[in-house]
């Protein structure tokens, strides 16, 4: 399923006209199968959270402390997966751009 995806997102760009070599197709999709590994970990962890806190008993309540940690912490290795998504995608696509470019010139990147 997730390389479905992948394969979709690649032919939406450009309707086919860019081509990403399989390495970088497989850190797209290793990133992306972490991401709903985590989403479907923290559905969980919610449910759980929920169940706990209707429970109203104590020790379940106090546990939802550290189930609240926990979930916080995901959220942020979540947005963590996307920025590095988001900077690869944009690294692959310069290098893409840059192959493409008349007389096979490289553009170098100050900063």
């Amino acid at each position: 399923m997730e390389g479905d995806t992948i394969s979709g997102m690649m032919m939406m760009i450009g309707n086919g006209s860019v081509q990403m070599d399989g390495k970088i197709l497989q850190t797209f999709e290793k990133s992306f199968v972490q991401v709903q590994n985590i989403l479907d970990h923290n559905r969980l962890l919610i449910n759980e959270i929920n169940q706990n806190h209707e429970s109203k008993i104590p020790g379940n309540l106090g546990r939802n402390i550290g189930l609240i940690r926990e979930l916080n912490d995901n959220v942020r290795k979540v947005a963590h997966l996307y920025v590095d998504l988001s900077n690869n995608f944009s690294k692959s696509m310069e290098a893409s751009s840059e192959g493409d470019s008349a007389g096979g010139h490289r553009r170098t990147r100050h900063g």
